[in-house]
């Protein structure tokens, strides 16, 4: 299959820094889209990945899986959208379509594996797919998402990871007016949290261990901030929520939110993978019927809910924008959680 060079941002392995490189993509086929990218979010995924943290990294790697940019070619069978047109590239951009998961809007639990924005298996080249830290991305359209008009589109990228990893379990529980909705940790994935479950009509807490949060988090438009170490301040909360979504990236112990939820509530893990420690009490879970699960982002048709609900509600990320070449430093803050709350790159920097 004939293919392009892109400039592109990517690491040659584990311990590299990120530099420039030029990279493949493949000529448009008759359903693709030809994306500009003009904005991409950096997520914490992007960091694990590039330094192989998860394992099984393709190298060179070309992370970036929060892409808001503009079409300049289309398919001739593309009906989605046209050239000049708005367009986003989420986490995904391929799945099997055919599985019971894709039948129902369900591509990112799709049974075949679905294809990664990133470091996934690009199957018209057969080789890794490359993300949004480049000029540009070649997607199919049913993959490629509308983005409104009245969005800002840096504010905007960050939504199509951060945002839709929070707004999947909001509306899987079905969260309105009148749920009672937590949220643990006040980073990239937080931050939406609170955004998007107040937008829905939610009474909304944030769990923080540091009281410096209680005032940004109030400004984002939470109601109440609970300081989690504090274990009256915790116990004036027990029952009370009927959702918790719990964003901190690493290990630690969910026991004591557990006990704040309500019967029939549910913590959903959304930040952390990997085995709890200290295990988990099973005691209050099957007293009360209380649930632990997890989610991950979420489908094409969700994914596009949430843009449509953000273009109604004027909602985006809180980012801060940065230059391509500023990456490798971005990194390094983002492991002192340096940031508020999420990176976004202006892309036009690797023009230069």
């Amino acid at each position: 299959m004939e293919t392009f060079k892109v400039k592109a941002f990517g690491a040659e392995s584990s311990k590299a820094d990120l530099k420039e490189m030029q990279i493949d993509r493949r000529t448009i086929t008759p359903k693709d889209i030809e994306i500009e990218i003009l904005y991409c979010g950096v997520c914490h995924s992007d960091l694990h990945t590039v330094r192989n943290d998860w394992g099984g990294t393709l190298y060179p790697a070309v992370p970036g899986h929060e892409i808001v940019g503009k079409v300049v070619r289309v398919g001739e069978q593309v009906t989605k959208l046209k050239v000049g047109d708005l367009a986003a590239v989420g986490c995904l951009v391929d799945s099997c379509r055919e599985c019971e998961s894709c039948k129902q809007d369900l591509e990112q639990y799709c049974l075949n594996g679905f294809i990664g924005t990133y470091n996934g298996n690009d199957k018209h080249l057969h080789k890794q797919t490359f993300g949004g830290y480049s000029e540009k991305v070649v997607v199919d359209e049913h993959f490629v998402l509308k983005v409104p008009k009245n969005l800002d589109l840096a504010a905007a990228a960050p939504l199509l990871c951060a945002g839709i990893t929070t707004w999947s379990p909001l509306r899987h529980w079905k969260v309105g007016k009148g749920s009672k909705v937590a949220v643990v940790g006040l980073g990239g994935l937080g931050h939406m949290a609170i955004k998007l479950a107040k937008g829905l009509g939610a009474e909304v807490t944030l769990f923080s261990r540091s009281p410096s949060k209680i005032q940004d988090a109030k400004d984002l438009g939470a109601d109440d901030v609970v300081i989690s170490t504090d274990s009256e301040h915790m116990k004036s909360v027990k029952g009370k929520f009927d959702l918790i979504i719990d964003t901190v990236p690493y290990v630690h112990d969910v026991n004591p939110y557990v006990s704040t939820l309500s019967i029939n509530g549910t913590l959903v893990l959304v930040g952390y993978l990997g085995d709890l420690t200290p295990m988990l009490n099973s005691v209050p879970m099957i007293m009360e019927r209380k649930s632990v699960a997890g989610s991950v982002i979420g489908g094409i048709a969700e994914t596009q809910e949430l843009l449509d609900f953000c273009g109604e509600h004027n909602i985006v990320s809180e980012i801060e924008i940065i230059k391509m070449q500023d990456i490798n430093k971005a990194y390094e803050r983002m492991l002192k959680s340096d940031v508020r709350y999420r990176f976004v790159i202006d892309m036009a920097s690797l023009k230069n």
